[in-house]
């Protein structure tokens, strides 16, 4: 191979680059502040944003991480739960009881993926990916966690609302049910509270039997 042609970049331009690469990403994932959920915030009316969603998943994980029933890295935790939402920016926020769309968006999700990660430096780009992925299938012991914050935040948003997403779609205590039980493969004492809170809820008329 005749290297004599070859360019050598400099090292700060190759830092640049990158810090361009970053900026430029960083600039992009603001539009999940504008990702609107079906959930409400705590004991309001106003619909939460993916961004307030990411962060209360964080602060939840930094808190509630002892109750998980394995040894967990809660340090890729908080990059899974801040990095899982981002695709919907372009894949959009499919709300858990719609009935009437297919939640089989993985292909949408995984086009989202490969462009918005692709916008950063191949080394981030690559680490970005495989936490989503990672997330996505739901196996590790941080995964399984993740999920569990995932399902519990929607549960105690609408139980502070009188039933909440349960009272406005009408959605019945076993599709309810059903939607929480990956709760139970992160943590059985979450489960165990959360499933009391459904039973309760019940017993309070905000959740139809």
């Amino acid at each position: 191979m005749d290297i004599s042609n070859l360019q050598i970049i400099p090292i700060n331009k190759m830092q640049d680059e990158n810090l361009i690469k970053q900026i430029n990403f960083v600039r992009e994932i603001d539009k999940v502040k504008y990702i609107q959920r079906k959930t409400k915030l705590f004991n309001s009316d106003r619909n939460e944003n993916d961004a307030e969603h990411s962060w209360h998943l964080a602060m939840m994980t930094i808190v509630l991480a002892e109750h998980s029933d394995f040894p967990v890295d809660t340090s890729k935790i908080l990059k899974m739960v801040l990095i899982h939402d981002i695709v919907e920016i372009d894949a959009g926020d499919t709300f858990i009881y719609d009935t009437s769309k297919s939640h089989d968006n993985s292909h949408e999700e995984r086009i989202a993926a490969n462009r918005i990660f692709g916008m950063l430096p191949n080394e981030q780009a690559e680490e970005f990916t495989s936490i989503w992925e990672e997330f996505e299938n739901g196996q590790t012991n941080e995964a399984k966690f993740e999920k569990a914050m995932d399902r519990l935040e929607p549960l105690l948003q609408n139980t502070s609302n009188n039933g909440g997403t349960w009272a406005e779609f009408n959605v019945p205590y076993q599709k309810v049910y059903e939607s929480k039980r990956p709760i139970k493969n992160g943590s059985t004492v979450i489960w165990n509270y959360a499933e009391n809170l459904l039973n309760e809820s019940v017993d309070r008329g905000i959740l139809r039997h």
